[in-house]
């Protein structure tokens, strides 16, 4: 089911990801096991996904949606990599090659962005892509329009909850110096 619509509304920030440059992205949640239509989430549904975690002897849980601006629902991502195959700039990593932790615990991780950015490099179907360099994304679309389980949703205007997250949002008056303009 696709990553809904109106993301991130109704969904709340649960955490940062870092980035070692400085950057971040938010975790947000709650995650899901079903979708709102009651069917069951696609990483709950898909059986080779379930048997990867039971593999590494991983409890599955309800992720969350990681990113903001570039947003990825980790209960929806299956792992497939058209994504980190399709994008121009390299925004998404497979987060386990570069720390093989579960994904549960990536909140508060700092990565260095040195993870795989190869669709065929994924550590197993645990694995996500993490769209660590979300602020590099050029709006091309390219990911969201391969993603098969439609887990990616690219928003600019996002960028206002992404601010209001971490609350450095600025409200524009009228006649007030733009807070967001470069010298």
């Amino acid at each position: 089911m696709p990553i809904a619509e109106n993301f991130p509304e109704g969904l709340k920030p649960i955490g940062k990801i870092m980035n070692a440059d400085g950057q971040f992205h938010f975790m947000w949640g709650p995650g899901k096991k079903t979708n709102t239509d009651g069917s069951p989430a696609e990483v709950f549904a898909d059986a080779d996904v379930v048997a990867a975690y039971a593999a590494r002897g991983e409890e599955q849980v309800p992720l969350g949606v990681s990113g903001t601006m570039v947003a990825v629902d980790w209960d929806s991502c299956v792992a497939d990599g058209a994504c980190i195959e399709a994008c121009p700039v390299q925004v998404f990593q497979w987060y386990r090659t570069e720390k093989d932790i579960p994904a549960k615990d990536v909140v508060g991780q700092t990565f260095e962005g040195t993870g795989s950015s190869v669709k065929d490099e994924r550590k197993d179907l645990t694995d996500k892509a993490d769209p660590i360099r979300e602020h590099d994304c050029i709006w091309c679309m390219a990911c969201v329009s391969v993603c098969p389980p439609q887990a990616i949703k690219v928003d600019q205007s996002n960028l206002e909850a992404h601010e209001k997250a971490a609350g450095t949002y600025t409200k524009m008056e009228a006649g007030s110096e733009n807070p967001h303009a470069h010298d």
